[in-house]
Parts: C-alpha cells; sequence; structure tokens
C-alpha cells in the first residue's frame, strides 16, 4: 500500500509491500554507457527564444512506438496531499481550474486516529466514516466539491477501505475506539483472523491469501469478504458520491482479493472513477494486472523508471512503454513521478531533485503513456512528519510563498495544456544526441525538447508543427516554426521548451480599426517588450482614469499577438502628463511590478503618440 500507516510503535523501514527490485535496463537501441548525474538544486526553469543557428548535433532517430493514451480532451489529475479542504477550494478556483488540471486528488475525508498533527500517516488510519477529518468538517467539505467543480475539475477521494486502525485512541473528531471495536460501526467479527494473521516480508512472493487477507503492519484488517462490512464500506463511499465526489483512489487495493473489490463496487450508485493502489513487485503473487476488471491501477514501476532514467540518460527513452516491465497497459495506468510514500522513501525522485524532477514531470505530461497525476505535497526533512498544523493537529491553510508547501503542480501548469493539446497523437521526429538531450513531437499538435545535461543545446529540430510563432508552455520565451516545420531552437541546461498548438502562436494579424479619438483626446500605443511565463498577463497602468488610476484591477489589458511585444492603444487626455507602469498579473492572481521608478511622458495636443518601452 502507498502508505505505511504505521500504529504505534510503527516500523521504521518502508511499508513491506513496497519491495523495490532492481529494474532491468531498458532495450538497447545502440551501444551506450549510462553515466549517473548528480541532482540538480531546486529552480524555476528557463528557455530562450528559438533563435540562433542549427547545431549539427547526432541525426534524428526513428518514433518510438506509443502506447495507448487516455480519452482526448481529459486533463491530468493533480495529488493536493495534506491539504485543507479550504485551501483545495481555493486552489481549484484560482489555479486548477485556468490551468486546465481534470480532477484533483484530495486526502481521506473520514475521520482519524489522532497523533495530535505530529505525522502524516495518522489519516490513513480510519476510525470511522463520519467527515470530521484534520482537514476540516463537512460543510468544508462539501464546499470545496462545489468550488472545485464550478472550476470544471472533478474530484477524487483517497479512500481508506482495507483496515482500521493499529491501536486504539482517539480520533480528531472526539471519537473514542479500540482496534477491533468501532462502537455503531464494526466489532472483533468484522476482521480477518484478528488478531493471528500479520503479513511477512515472504508473503509477498509465496502466499497471496496472507497478503489479502492479514494484517498489513499491524492494522485491524477488514473481512471485506463479509457482506455487512461490504455494505458498509459502500454505504460510506455512496455517502461520499452523494455529495459530489466523482472518483475514488482506493488506497492498499493489493491487500483486498480483486473479487471483494468487484462486490463492493457492484454496490455503488453511478459510476464513479477507481484508481487503486496496487505496488508492483517482480515475481510478486499479487499483481497489479489483477485489478484492471476493477478499475484503473497505479504505475509505480513508472517512478522508478523515471528515477532511473533522468538520474543517467534519458536518450534510452525512446522505446518507453509497457515493453520497460511496465505493468498494465497505458490506458489502464495512472501514472506519477512521485506520491507521498515514494518521495519518502527513496524509490523515486522528489521535490529535493530540482530541476531533474521537474524534468521528469515535464516528460510524464509529454509522453504517450497512462492517465499522468502531478503531485504536490509539503516540505519535510523528518520522513515522518505531519503537514503545517495547529490546534492539536487540524492542518492550516496552505501558502505557498512560505518554503512549507511544494506547490510543484502550479510550474507545470502551462504542461497541462500540452497534455491536452496533444491526446491521442503519436510520437515522431524524435532526436537525441546519445546522452541527456532528447527531443520529439506529438502528431502535428505539439513539440517537446529536454535537456537534463548541464550544458545549452542550439540546433534546427523538426517539429511537425505549422508555421507561427509558439509559447513555451514549460517555462519562458517562444519558439518561431518555419513553413517546413522546422525550427532553430536553444534549450538551455536541465530545462525543457514545449509547444504546441493553441498554446500561444501568433495568428495572422487582422487589421483592426484605430480607437474612435474624441476631441480633446490622443491615440496613444504602448507597446511593451515583456518576457512572462506561462498564464501570465501583461497590463499598463498609471495615473489617469484611462489606465486605471494606478489600480491593478482596472489596468488596461496588452495582446500577446506579437509576443514578446505586448500591445494596446489607449485614448489618452491631450496634453497632459502622464505616469504609468507596466505590471504581470500572475495565474494566481497576484500582480508583480515593474521596478521604479515610474514611466513618465506627455501627451501632444493633437495626433497620436507611441511608448516603445522594455520591462525593467
Amino acid at each position: 500500500m502507498e502508505s505505511y500507516k504505521s500504529p504505534a510503535p510503527h516500523p521504521s523501514s518502508p511499508h513491506p509491500s513496497s519491495p523495490r527490485p532492481s529494474s532491468p535496463r531498458p532495450p538497447s537501441r545502440r551501444s551506450r554507457v549510462r553515466t549517473p548525474l548528480a541532482a540538480a538544486a531546486l529552480s524555476v526553469l528557463t528557455a530562450g527564444a528559438a533563435v540562433l543557428a542549427p547545431v549539427a548535433l547526432g541525426a534524428a532517430s526513428s518514433a518510438a512506438a506509443v502506447q495507448a493514451a487516455p480519452p482526448a480532451g481529459t486533463g491530468p489529475m493533480v495529488k493536493l496531499w495534506s491539504w485543507n479542504w479550504k485551501s483545495v477550494a481555493r486552489e481549484c478556483t484560482d489555479v486548477l481550474g485556468p490551468a486546465g488540471y481534470g480532477a484533483v486528488q484530495v486526502s481521506p475525508p473520514h475521520d482519524s486516529m489522532s497523533k495530535g498533527g505530529s505525522v502524516w500517516w495518522d489519516i490513513y488510519q480510519p476510525a470511522r466514516y463520519a467527515l470530521t477529518s484534520k482537514f476540516g468538517d463537512e460543510n468544508a467539505f462539501k464546499d470545496m466539491i462545489r468550488a472545485c467543480h464550478g472550476a470544471g475539475l472533478k474530484v477524487h477521494v483517497d479512500a481508506v477501505i482495507n483496515h482500521m486502525t493499529g491501536q486504539g485512541s482517539t480520533s480528531y473528531g472526539g471519537y473514542s475506539f479500540g482496534k477491533y471495536n468501532y462502537p455503531g460501526l464494526y466489532s472483533a467479527a468484522d476482521f480477518h483472523n484478528a488478531p493471528t494473521c500479520t503479513i511477512n516480508d515472504p508473503d509477498y512472493k509465496n502466499d497471496g491469501w496472507r497478503v489479502q487477507n492479514c494484517e498489513l503492519v499491524g492494522l485491524a484488517d477488514l473481512n471485506t469478504g463479509s457482506e455487512y462490512v461490504r455494505n458498509q464500506i459502500a454505504g460510506y463511499l455512496n455517502r461520499l458520491t452523494s455529495l459530489g465526489v466523482d472518483g475514488f483512489r482506493v488506497d492498499a487495493a493489493k491487500h483486498i482479493p480483486p473479487g471483494d473489490l468487484a462486490a463492493i463496487k457492484a454496490k455503488l450508485t453511478g459510476s464513479p472513477y477507481i484508481h487503486q493502489e496496487v505496488i508492483h513487485g517482480d515475481g510478486e503473487a499479487v499483481q497489479p494486472s489483477q485489478y484492471t476488471g476493477v478499475g484503473d491501477v497505479h504505475e509505480f514501476v513508472f517512478g522508478r523508471k523515471m528515477k532511473e532514467q533522468f538520474t543517467g540518460q534519458v536518450h534510452w527513452l525512446e522505446t518507453f512503454g509497457q515493453s520497460w516491465g511496465l505493468s498494465v497497459p497505458g490506458d489502464k495506468a495512472v501514472t506519477f513521478v512521485d506520491n507521498h510514500d515514494t518521495e519518502r522513501n527513496g524509490s523515486t525522485l522528489n521535490y529535493k531533485y530540482g530541476d531533474t524532477y521537474r524534468l521528469a514531470n515535464v516528460f510524464m505530461l509529454a509522453w504517450p503513456y497512462g492517465t499522468p497525476r502531478v503531485y504536490s505535497g509539503f516540505t519535510w526533512s523528518d520522513k515522518e512528519a505531519g503537514p503545517p498544523s495547529a490546534n492539536g493537529g487540524f492542518v492550516t491553510d496552505t501558502d505557498c510563498g512560505n518554503g512549507r508547501w511544494t506547490c510543484f503542480h502550479r510550474q507545470m501548469a502551462g504542461m497541462v495544456g500540452f497534455h491536452k493539446a496533444v491526446a491521442g497523437t503519436a510520437v515522431g521526429n524524435w532526436y537525441d544526441n546519445n546522452d541527456n538531450v532528447i527531443a520529439f513531437s506529438r502528431g502535428n499538435k505539439g513539440w517537446v525538447a529536454i535537456n537534463n545535461g548541464g550544458g545549452s543545446l542550439t540546433r534546427t529540430f523538426a517539429t511537425g508543427l505549422p508555421a507561427g510563432t509558439y509559447a513555451n508552455a514549460a517555462g519562458s520565451g517562444s519558439v518561431t516554426v518555419n513553413g517546413d516545420g522546422t525550427a532553430n531552437v536553444t534549450v538551455p541546461a536541465k530545462s525543457a521548451v514545449a509547444v504546441h498548438v493553441g498554446g500561444g502562436a501568433t495568428p495572422t494579424p487582422t487589421p483592426t480599426p484605430s480607437p474612435t479619438v474624441s476631441p480633446g483626446e490622443v491615440a496613444t500605443s504602448f507597446n511593451a517588450n515583456v518576457t512572462t511565463n506561462w498564464g501570465q498577463n501583461v497590463f499598463v497602468v498609471g495615473d489617469v482614469a484611462e489606465l486605471g488610476s494606478w489600480n491593478p484591477a482596472n489596468a488596461v489589458a496588452l495582446s500577446s499577438a506579437s509576443y514578446p511585444v505586448w500591445k494596446a492603444t489607449v485614448n489618452l487626455p491631450a496634453g497632459k502628463t502622464i505616469s504609468y507602469k507596466y505590471i504581470k498579473k500572475n495565474p494566481d492572481g497576484s500582480v508583480t511590478w515593474e521596478s521604479d521608478p515610474n514611466r513618465s511622458f506627455t501627451t501632444p495636443a493633437t495626433g497620436t503618440a507611441t511608448r516603445n518601452d522594455t520591462w525593467r
């Protein structure tokens, strides 16, 4: 199971169902030497505008065979782990919806045993199915669902239905219980083999029955073969769907027989999306493929392979797919670079790998395998520590600026649009330099280059895209594609360039009439050379009402049609000294002002005026 949900005392080692066997070398295209690279420090990636002369660095190779991809038009998932309901609601409205994410996965909403906020894993020990968690009460949970639905996202809940707790205690909702006694819900008769059967490490290879019917690290294992237990679980899940929940991530599904899960699913109202945590281990008795009849499964091998390649040499990825030992076909897989367990147990990359981590996520969102899920949690040095909390362990509001939350999904916002734009297309125009730079197109809809190396690369690439200028969805800058589909592109070290149709391509300008100028006014053209990141827009604001009277909410929007020059024409009072500045409005609603001092000019008494400026 993804979380080891330790009872007290908790084990010091990772969850025993998560063996991390060494992965076989990827299929070889030609003899290569693989050299590990050191992890880079965390920084924001940038990509230079596409200019410069081509540099011949090897020949492009044939396109890779692709795996089945999610249905066209669906956005990737984001996992906001350990965020409280109020913060999830705000993020759905301000960031996730505008970015185009398709679904948000939230933490378990049930009442759980309380460790007072000192650890993260107490939420994976349910005490009852009331919605009184450390993330908020039922009203806050319902408000979150409404907000996310209003922003166009589906809501998936982490459903912990394999077990209850590992010891008697008191819950966050003030409910007292024993390990095998949950008043009004379960008694000892509702658990498997309590307490005489515990899963041991050899069982994973040798005894699938014990894996699915005995206690996992001492947690009270529910008898999911019991009709009564199935009804209680289904009742809880149906309660959630009645509130608007759209899907479930089934925790520890590997420890529940697939037939039991199918029987519980048959009792659910509607058709919620099911994705299951079934950790793959080579040669184990219980395999992810056994669960695809119930729903999709989490592809843990994917994250392990991303760490293997992005700390090695990414050129191997040309043939990446199920032949690499991935456990299920792409149309049944939920993929991720890391999650809350693997970021702590070392089996995958995590946010501490900085640019390397970011590039692996860019690849995940660009490659046609599985339904990708971007992960955002909280920063940590103690692997056991819980999220920022107060008042007995209740999680405080997420602040993406205080360094305690990763908020990594915001860095991937541009790649969400790329992923959606290229859905259903094949990989083509593969390029690599036999080392750590790769590039490929997705049909005629998108093209991406990833430089996981230590030096920049400039060359002419075949993009497969229509002619035009495209904004970089993986950073800043733009790419100009020629009529033959080629582009001269510089890809800086530890950076990526990703462009797609509909992603900022400059259209052929359509002449528009000049604004009607009233007596006493002067038509003033503002032309500002401003480099922006994905989702940012540029405005001009000043000391007159026509420029918003220094109020950013009333600032005049500039057009990006001639990017990186942003343009607008405004009728200003004639013969008047005007003070103004340019501002950037960010996807999260914040405003970035250019540096002091204010700009100033005097409009003429008649005629027109032009301001040609560069952001400072």
